[in-house]
Parts: C-alpha cells; structure tokens; sequence
C-alpha cells in the first residue's frame, strides 16, 4: 500500500482511491500503526476523501434525465435533482 501523500491522488480512480481510503481506516482503527504513520496516512486519506468527493460531484453533474411534455414524448433533459 503506498501511502506517501506526496504521491497524486488526481491519477486514481474513484474505485482506487475507494479502496485504498478503505486499507487507511482498516489501518488506522486497527491501532497498530506507529503515530507518526499514523498522521501521514491520515493526511493521505483526507487527500483521497477529497478527491472521492470530487468525483462523485463531477459524475452527479453529468446525470440527467428527460423531460417529458404532456403527451409522454420527450422534450429535453434537466439535472436528476430537479424537481
């Protein structure tokens, strides 16, 4: 598992970063980590909490769906949200 926070989180995946985030808090909970490793993958998995959020914002952007007129036929789309 790397864990330096100097290495890009921007490169990885959501999947990625996902599951490394996962290793970080199974570490960290574990408590067998020293405290100084502790903190740096502290810092890397706030860096990936980021960067899952960032994603996840940017994929909820691109969802929409189609607006139908009153006779059932599509006339546009608008965000999913939308009400």
């Amino acid at each position: 598992m790397t864990t330096t926070t100097q290495q890009d989180v921007s490169a990885l995946s959501f999947e990625q970063a996902v599951e490394e985030l996962e290793r970080i808090v199974s570490a960290l909970e574990r408590g067998d980590v020293a405290l100084d490793k502790s903190i740096e993958i502290y810092e890397r998995g706030e860096a990936l909490k980021k960067h899952c959020e960032t994603l996840l914002k940017a994929a909820e952007d691109r969802i929409e769906k189609i607006r139908l007129d009153r006779a059932g036929k599509p006339q546009g789309v608008e965000p999913l949200d939308a009400e």
